[in-house]
């Protein structure tokens, strides 16, 4: 199946990040801000929940988002797996219908927020993009494994495909400019996204994001050096990179995925937390105030970075602190 969608896709990124002056701004944590909004999602489906019970609160956050300077938005597909909503007692249709949802959500706000600043004198935003996320198979799961890499032995090649084929479908029929493969945290999973781009035929942009727990090797313990080995060979992957990883090891992971690949480096970072997966809870650790993300987002830019933003803790305040100290420089 060739999903191309009509849509000449091919440079959107390139484009946004020409207007953004070579380095854009990705948006922040979004179970983080739902929950200060009152959303409940202490759940398998996490943030996903809200597209059943919530919506409201997913376009009331992406517009923060945008409020606060991002130029890429990430839609709220991360945990929303076919599987995970079957498992609810949903209809494929149904589900199918939820994953189009969070894209169609994403791209209301967005053309609604733009249509509302782009002739304002003072306006300094870009036309933001959506990227739809594509969360791991260990996010599905919800066991914790995307920051183990740990899959076990009847997880293969093909298992892996299987389950990510019919929402990247989905998700691509529904329009985005951008697919976001999360937290992928091993070598194979790689490699079933980038050959499962190949066998669809998928013309929009991709980027595929590593987590890492040591600031060294992804979580599996494989090196990046073997894991981007297999994206490098792929055309439709545009970007690499690091999110839901502590902030104090990026700017030594960006130096590293400098070494090797030539493609664009995404990092959005946690704020340092550490997520308990299987007690469900964000545990005391290092952390990076919105302060701190201003002051190291110039040196992620200078050091190599083209997309940077924020994951899980952080906020559209440490999304308004990074955009101001990137835009400044244009």
């Amino acid at each position: 199946m060739g999903i191309q969608n009509g849509i000449a896709k091919g440079n959107v990124l390139e484009d946004l990040l020409e207007k953004a002056g070579g380095c854009a701004v990705v948006d922040g944590g979004f179970a983080t801000q739902l929950e200060r909004h009152g959303a409940v999602i202490n759940d398998p489906l996490w943030s996903a929940l809200c597209l059943i019970k919530d919506p409201h609160l997913i376009t009331k956050v992406h517009l923060e988002y945008l409020e606060a300077g991002a130029d890429v938005i990430v839609t709220s597909s991360y945990q929303a797996t076919i599987p995970g909503f079957l498992s609810r007692g949903l209809s494929m249709e149904e589900a199918e219908s939820l994953l189009t949802k969070s894209v169609k959500i994403a791209a209301e706000t967005r053309d609604k927020f733009w249509a509302s600043v782009k002739w304002k004198p003072e306006n300094n935003h870009n036309r933001a993009l959506i990227a739809a996320s594509i969360g791991s198979y260990g996010a599905y799961l919800a066991d914790g494994s995307e920051y183990s890499g740990n899959y076990g032995p009847t997880v293969t090649l093909e298992k892996l495909k299987d389950f990510h084929r019919r929402r990247l479908q989905v998700l691509v029929q529904a329009g985005p400019d951008l697919l976001a493969f999360e937290t992928i945290p091993n070598k194979l999973e790689a490699q079933a996204c980038v050959e499962l781009l190949e066998e669809e035929r998928v013309d929009i942009p991709s980027w595929i994001c590593f987590s890492s727990v040591d600031g060294e090797n992804a979580p599996s313990g494989e090196s990046f050096e073997d894991c981007l080995r297999v994206i490098n060979k792929s055309t439709r992957v545009c970007a690499v990179g690091i999110n839901c990883a502590p902030p104090h090891f990026v700017l030594s992971l960006i130096q590293t995925f400098k070494e090797l690949t030539g493609k664009a480096i995404v990092v959005y970072p946690n704020s340092g937390e550490i997520w308990d997966g299987i007690a469900k809870r964000w545990l005391p650790s290092k952390c990076f105030d919105d302060e701190k993300f201003e002051l190291f987002a110039t040196k992620w830019r200078d050091a190599g970075a083209k997309l940077i933003g924020g994951c899980c803790r952080t906020t559209p305040s440490t999304v308004r602190r990074v955009s101001r100290v990137l835009k400044e420089k244009k």
